[in-house]
């Protein structure tokens, strides 16, 4: 088991992630420290409820299965989850633990601050994609019609405890969701190229030292940018390298069609072919990015035409008075904010 410690804001915590790092739980402050717990998982990761429920120590224990799928991470969920906190009488001393993957981690967390001005979130998280990204860093929030992640909070969480042997029964199509936010930070320079000999995975890879040792990179990578910047106003903004894009096509799609994985995929692919056309992306970076996707089996082509995204990218909470932020890279670890007009973009997407 790997441990990460991260400190923001007065609040210091851990992140541990390995095989059997489910016992962590019960030693967790937020944990011991209880007067209660409230365990939030959907339908898909409810299985894992009597894994959870047997390190916990004894005091009471309530849960709540919410329906699985971006769809449902909605305000109106939120408010569901927040009836039902008050329902089992949870207090301020009260802890909920988030088991699942980015939508369940979400919503709980944002749940967690909103309840009672804010009571303790330990994140559980079930898939790779939480694991290495989404449950890390305090990021909570809910989707609106007019865009993804619109309405939300910054709320630390108390823990982050990643128990690997989650992934085990995790469908192909999710753990290649996972693989597009690890392409990401490889993009970002958190892990060396060497490291890409722990792909392709297989349920026997994921289990590996050499593959711990790729999330533990992604982890630190993240935990150190979020102490420098918790709140998104620097380089934590270079997180979200092909979320531009990727949130664009998920919205395009009223979030049903692909997963969050695979869109930030697609979209950096897309901002990897703007930033060659803009001669900001050496084409040299383009290329040992597709190369490791490649390696990581992802599929880099969504089928929809960049052009098209556009309308959909209005509502991107990153963009300011009429300009478009976009992440893009000029070498492999070396990350930047552009800054672009939606007319420029449009001129370079219809081109590409």
């Amino acid at each position: 088991m790997k441990t990460v410690r991260i400190a923001v804001r007065n609040n210091e915590h851990t992140i541990k992630f390995g095989i059997g790092a489910l016992y962590a739980l019960a030693e967790a402050p937020a944990i011991l420290s209880a007067d209660a717990v409230c365990v939030v998982a959907d339908t898909n990761t409810a299985r894992f409820i009597p894994q959870v429920r047997g390190v916990l120590p004894a005091l009471p224990v309530y849960e709540v299965t919410l329906a699985p799928g971006e769809t449902h991470k909605t305000p109106e969920t939120v408010v569901e989850l927040c009836r039902a906190f008050a329902r089992y009488g949870l207090t301020r001393e009260s802890t909920v633990i988030a088991l699942g993957g980015g939508v369940v981690g979400d919503i709980t967390g944002f749940a967690a601050s909103c309840y009672m001005r804010g009571i303790r979130c330990v994140q559980l998280p079930t898939t790779l994609i939480a694991m290495t990204d989404s449950a890390v860093g305090g990021k909570t929030g809910v989707d609106l019609p007019e865009g993804k992640n619109l309405f939300g909070a910054f709320h630390q969480p108390s823990a982050v405890i990643a128990e690997l042997r989650f992934l085990d029964t995790l469908p192909e199509r999710e753990i290649k969701a996972g693989l597009g936010e690890i392409l990401k930070y490889y993009g970002l320079g958190a892990f060396p190229n060497a490291s890409l000999d722990a792909f392709p995975l297989t349920q026997t890879s994921m289990l590996s030292d050499a593959f711990e040792s790729v999330i533990s990179d992604c982890v630190a990578y993240k935990a150190r940018v979020v102490e420098e910047d918790e709140l998104d106003v620097g380089k934590r903004r270079f997180l979200n390298f092909g979320h531009s894009f990727g949130h664009a096509l998920e919205k395009m799609h009223n979030f049903k069609t692909y997963t969050h994985g695979e869109a930030v995929t697609f979209g950096i692919i897309i901002a990897l072919r703007v930033g060659v056309k803009l001669g900001i992306t050496a084409p040299d970076t383009s290329d040992s990015m597709l190369s490791a996707a490649a390696k990581m089996g992802l599929v880099t082509d969504s089928g929809v035409s960049p052009a098209e995204l556009l309308p959909h990218m209005r509502g991107d909470k990153k963009n300011v008075r009429g300009i478009i932020r976009l992440v893009m890279l000029r070498q492999i670890g070396e990350p930047l904010i552009y800054e672009i007009t939606e007319s420029e973009l449009n001129s370079v997407l219809e081109g590409l």
